[in-house]
């Protein structure tokens, strides 16, 4: 009965707000609900996610014209070994 007690007390607290909850999907809700109360622009959470995927697609390309240029030295250092 102890316990049951002791459970519901440390809850009622994220479920108020007061305490950070870890399996919430915000991070900030007080955060989230300043920029509310304050009509803000919305913050775009995904930013960062689109960064990553930026970041990604560079090192892609990086890699592919790296490769491209290395295959075209190969290929113009065997036409040159065929002439001689």
């Amino acid at each position: 009965m102890l316990r049951a007690f002791i459970r519901s007390c440390l809850r009622s607290d994220r479920r108020f707000g007061l305490a950070r909850d870890p399996r919430s999907r915000l991070r900030a809700p007080g955060f989230v609900s300043f920029l509310a109360d304050n009509n803000r622009r919305r913050h775009d959470a995904d930013f960062h996610d689109t960064v990553l995927r930026g970041r990604r697609l560079v090192r892609r390309l990086l890699v592919g014209v790296l490769a491209g240029g290395g295959a075209w030295v190969l290929l113009e250092s065997a036409r040159a070994l065929t002439l001689f």
